[in-house]
């Protein structure tokens, strides 16, 4: 399974809250991780109070066929704790200041091949995976040697009407040498972060978890899934892929084509992200170059970006489209009311004690409600009609202007506050030559 069609979006949110704006190692928000989806070794995790995360559950379910067989690629970082930094020609050296050394991450990836779900409906495999010390860049070194001990669950079982609960659990065994004493600090060297799982299926296709076919709708329930929510993934409306990302996401999410790089932080536009790291100082620029070597790739995206990209990166809006597939009634495909279909044409008339009422023609003002302030002091003025208006109740409200207001002219222009509505039981005809 070619999993190229989902793995943009699974790599944005492996790296969502990395590194924030300022994007220095310093600021107070990038100096605790927070990142989602961390899987602590078990022994740390269990003796936190409340306990913290140290595995994750995914199930889902699928239509296959016998032959179906099943491709799992599961993704994390793992942090390592850098002990050097650039200088200005960008040679290493030593950190003034050991305090701040910067947790770099690493991308770990860890795949199954072929699995026949026939066989997985037999026999779940379990399946203990030693995890070496991740390859470094060439312009960092480590004090950390971390190997990584992960325990990976597999299991299929029967769920009704021709399909298959897959589950997935993936859990951090590694031990630590301080056991349950171990402090954050060193259980997050030997943890899984932002972990995530991407399924595919050939042979067969996985039923959506937030819109499942009726005939399918208690399996999905049926399903416990935790630290991740597993959505459909790739190109829609194919169901062969299904990401199991530990942020809630909907069906087949796309990372938005204007973004040229990520920033970290899915819920920023791109265009003010770069306007800010332009404003940074010097100095601040040049911790970012020291700090992370994606920090230093966001500050030369930046300073490289013509005034044509910029505006680019400011995003686009598009046009509303109907999502709606079925058709409620033949001639309304929104029901009883299609927000998109044009009001209908007021009346150019309105009868009123027997008189026919018409723009133009002046009347006299009788609210029916005085909880209003404004209908009140209102009570007995004389007004000319601007517009008759019809609201989406076929009720009819006439638009009225006041004659002794000093900004007449304003609502003659239909400036709010110059401008009032009242129904056709609410007014009087004024006769022509009648005092006001």
């Amino acid at each position: 399974m070619n999993f190229n069609g989902a793995e943009k979006i699974a790599a944005a949110i492996l790296y969502e809250g990395y590194i924030l704006y300022p994007y220095r190692p310093t600021s107070i928000k990038n100096r605790q991780r927070w990142n989602f989806g961390t899987l602590y070794p078990r022994v740390y995790a269990e003796a936190q109070r409340p306990p913290e995360t140290f595995r994750l559950i995914a199930e889902c379910i699928a239509v296959t066929d016998e032959n179906a067989t099943l491709d799992l690629k599961i993704s994390f970082l793992q942090l390592i704790r850098q002990g050097c930094s650039l200088d200005r020609k960008g040679e290493a050296g030593e950190l003034t200041d050991p305090s701040l050394a910067w947790e770099e991450a690493v991308e770990r990836t860890q795949e199954q091949r072929n699995l026949r779900i026939q066989d997985l409906l037999v026999k779940p495999i379990e399946l203990k995976l030693k995890m070496g010390a991740p390859p470094l860049p060439e312009d960092r070194s480590s004090s950390a040697n971390a190997t990584l001990e992960v325990v990976l669950r597999i299991g299929s079982e029967q769920a009704g009407s021709g399909s298959c609960k897959l589950r997935v659990e993936v859990e951090n065994a590694t031990p630590l040498s301080s056991g349950i004493a171990s402090r954050r600090d060193d259980a997050l060297p030997q943890s899984l972060v932002s972990a995530h799982v991407l399924l595919g299926i050939t042979g067969g296709e996985f039923v959506s978890m937030f819109d499942p076919q009726e005939a399918y709708a208690g399996a999905v329930a049926g399903c416990e899934n935790v630290g991740v929510f597993p959505v459909l993934a790739g190109k829609e409306p194919e169901r062969r892929m299904m990401f199991c990302s530990p942020i809630i996401l909907y069906d087949y999410p796309q990372v938005a084509p204007e973004s040229e790089g990520d920033f970290f932080d899915g819920t920023e536009m791109d265009e003010m992200l770069t306007l800010r790291v332009l404003t940074l100082t010097d100095e601040e620029k040049q911790e970012m170059r020291d700090g992370d070597s994606r920090a230093r790739k966001i500050l030369e995206r930046a300073e490289s970006l013509t005034p044509e990209r910029m505006l680019k990166a400011h995003g686009v809006v598009r046009a509303m489209q109907e999502i709606r597939e079925e058709v409620l009634h033949e001639d309304t495909p929104f029901g009883a009311w299609n927000p998109f279909e044009e009001t209908k044409a007021p009346p150019e008339s309105v009868a009123v004690f027997g008189i026919p009422l018409r723009v133009g023609d002046r009347v006299r003002l009788w609210p029916q409600k005085t909880a209003d302030i404004m209908d009140i002091a209102l009570k007995g003025k004389v007004a000319v009609i601007e517009a008759i208006e019809q609201d989406f109740e076929d009720e009819i409200q006439l638009a009225v202007v006041l004659d002794d207001d000093p900004g007449r002219e304003f609502g003659m222009m239909r400036q709010p506050g110059h401008r009032f509505f009242y129904s056709p039981e609410e007014v009087e005809p004024v006769t022509e030559g009648e005092p006001t």
